[in-house]
């Protein structure tokens, strides 16, 4: 199945310490896709961030060769609500507010519980 992953999610390896392309599989998604919005930013971070985020940043940027980008424009959290509905994929993003929003909207999240395992929802 489908994954679009969100800046946040990226970040997770350092952050939290979770191999999130592992988990993944094991929740059936084999195929990660990622907005070019959030290339943007992980670059952004990984330039002019500081300390732990701007090493997660780097890591993340490093992780994106595992990943197929997508080119969007605009505001980076409508790009990966539009990414998702029109490629019937799920979304992997621990940020409460799009989480909200894609739920509302029928997209399957992914999240990081308890800052150790991965839960899809619905």
């Amino acid at each position: 199945m489908k994954i679009v992953l969100d800046t946040n999610a990226l970040m997770v390896p350092v952050q939290l310490g979770v191999d999130i392309f592992s988990d993944l599989a094991t929740l059936n998604f084999h195929e990660f896709i990622v907005p070019s919005g959030v290339v943007r930013e992980l670059e952004l971070i990984a330039s002019s961030g500081r300390g732990a985020d701007q090493n997660a940043a780097r890591v993340a940027v490093s992780l994106l060769d595992r990943c197929k980008i997508v080119e969007t424009a605009g505001n980076v959290d409508d790009a990966i609500l539009a990414l998702a509905t029109r490629m019937g994929a799920a979304v992997f993003t621990n940020d409460a507010e799009l989480k909200a929003r894609l739920l509302d909207t029928g997209v399957s999240v992914v999240y990081v519980r308890q800052r150790s395992y991965l839960v899809k929802v619905p």
